[in-house]
C-alpha cells in the first residue's frame, strides 16, 4: 500500500479527504513514564514542587490533542468531540501509565490526536519532576485501538 502523504512525484502533501464519508471515529493511545522509586513516591504523595503532576499532565494531554494540527504538518484540523486522558500510578514500573481516548465525527481518524495527547501528558510529567529525576524514560507510545472510517477497527495485540 502506498504512503498517502506523498504524491506521485514523492512530494509531501495533505491528503484530500473531501470524498470520504463522515463517520464516528475513535482512537485510543497508550504510553508510560518510567521513573526512580523516589520520584514515584513524590508524585503519589503529591509532594511535587510544581503542584499536582497528574492533574496538570491530564490537562496538557487534552490541550495537546486539540493542538495536533498545529504540531504535525499534514494533520487535518478536526472537530474533536471528546478527549479523555487517564494517568494511572503503576508501582511495578515504577511510574505513570497514560491512556488517551479521542473521538470525532469526521472524514479522517483521530489516531494522531490520541498519540499527541499521550506524548504531551508524558512530557508534562517529565517537565514537572525533572528537577529530581532527569533519567525518567518515556516509552511504549502507540495506538491501542482505532475504529471508524473505511479501514474499520484496529486493536493492538
Amino acid at each position: 500500500m502506498p504512503l498517502t502523504h506523498f504524491d506521485a512525484q514523492g512530494q509531501a502533501h495533505m491528503v484530500d479527504v473531501s470524498g470520504k464519508e463522515v463517520t464516528d471515529r475513535i482512537a485510543v493511545a497508550v504510553g508510560y513514564v518510567k521513573m526512580a522509586p523516589e520520584t514515584y513516591e513524590i508524585i503519589s504523595e503529591q509532594r511535587a514542587a510544581k503542584g499536582d503532576v497528574l492533574g496538570v499532565a491530564r490537562l496538557a494531554g487534552i490541550m495537546g490533542a486539540k493542538k495536533t494540527p498545529d504540531l504535525i504538518p499534514l494533520c487535518h484540523p478536526l472537530p474533536v468531540t471528546k478527549v479523555a486522558v487517564e494517568l494511572t500510578l503503576d508501582p511495578d514500573l515504577p511510574g505513570v501509565q497514560i491512556e488517551a481516548t479521542v473521538k470525532t465525527s469526521g472524514q479522517t481518524g483521530v489516531e494522531m490526536e490520541a498519540l499527541t495527547a499521550v506524548s504531551t501528558a508524558a512530557l508534562t510529567v517529565y517537565d514537572m519532576t525533572k528537577a529530581v529525576d532527569k533519567a525518567m524514560e518515556i516509552g511504549g507510545i502507540h495506538v491501542s485501538l482505532k475504529d471508524g472510517g473505511k479501514s474499520g477497527r484496529y486493536e493492538a495485540k
